[in-house]
């Protein structure tokens, strides 16, 4: 049983998931979205701009978990901000995904006609076609941007980039004024190789018994933090997972809030983002 977080709108999300960024839909996702709910997820996260909701769908369905117990998100992408464009996006993934409704549908990138999008969003929220809304990659300062349409229907999740070498501190302290859970993309730094270097990370992997991976993820869990765990390796897949079974102390959690770099991969505030994420594909090419 995969422990869970309330959201500020009353629904409980499985505090990890499986991410499917980068897996191609060749059969490749619909491969290790089947074998990770073989080995118990419950929470699968896409997005339009990843190409493979319908496989993730077909896993799903083929699966025979029943719907309710599965937590699936996916993401709109820029390209369909607009409003009609909005409405149309929402029922294209979920004719693609196979589904009656998200669990969870977020706005990924936080640019141009965000707040058309977000109207849009809020409406297929309360038409039942999406159960909770939120948004991603939005920093301190694309918060205050957009905060009147926010804060009239507060996101429940921000998806952000997030590991011990980059910690979101300003951020998280206004979502936590607004009630909102974070979610951790890149919480394992993709894969890099100082971070898995890190001697405090290394004793406490040692103590526990667990590996480098398992400690980060469960210092991410002890912030209150929803992680996606990104892999197509059987072994590493379920390893990911296996989080609940020790808990850190509070110096040890200090030890790795203390390996906080303050900045990370990505910076959505940097100048000409918005229109490299506008120009980088068409997610209509193969409508």
């Amino acid at each position: 049983m995969v422990e869970t977080f309330k959201l500020n709108d009353g629904n409980n999300i499985p505090a990890i998931g499986f991410g499917v960024f980068k897996i191609p839909a060749d059969g490749s996702t619909y491969d290790a979205v089947s074998e990770a709910l073989k080995l118990g997820y419950r929470h699968i996260d896409t997005a339009v701009a990843y190409f493979n909701e319908q496989e993730v769908g077909n896993a799903i369905h083929d699966s025979g978990i029943p719907r309710d117990q599965i937590w699936v998100t996916s993401k709109m992408w820029l390209q369909d901000y607009a409003y009609e464009d909005a409405k149309m996006a929402i029922d294209t993934s979920l004719e693609k995904l196979g589904l009656d409704y998200i669990d969870l549908y977020l706005i990924h990138q936080p640019y141009g006609k965000v707040d058309e999008a977000w109207r849009t969003m809020v409406e297929a929220k309360k038409a039942g076609k999406i159960h909770s809304i939120g948004i991603s990659n939005v920093t301190p300062k694309i918060w205050h941007k957009w905060e009147d349409i926010f804060k009239e229907n507060v996101p429940s999740v921000n998806q952000v980039e997030f590991n011990p070498y980059f910690q979101q501190r300003s951020l998280r302290k206004i979502m936590a004024e607004n009630g909102i859970t974070l979610e951790a993309w890149a919480p394992l730094g993709q894969g890099n190789h100082d971070l898995f270097k890190e001697p405090v990370l290394n004793k406490i992997a040692e103590k526990y018994s667990k590996d480098v991976g398992q400690v980060i993820l469960r210092f991410e869990h002890q912030e209150g933090v929803i992680v996606f765990p990104k892999s197509v390796h059987e072994a590493r897949i379920k390893s990911n997972k296996d989080i609940f079974d020790f808990e850190l102390t509070s110096d040890e959690m200090d030890a790795i809030r203390g390996l906080d770099k303050g900045k990370g991969m990505h910076d959505p505030d940097a100048a000409g983002i918005a229109d490299m994420l506008l120009g980088a594909f068409d997610v209509h090419a193969n409508d």
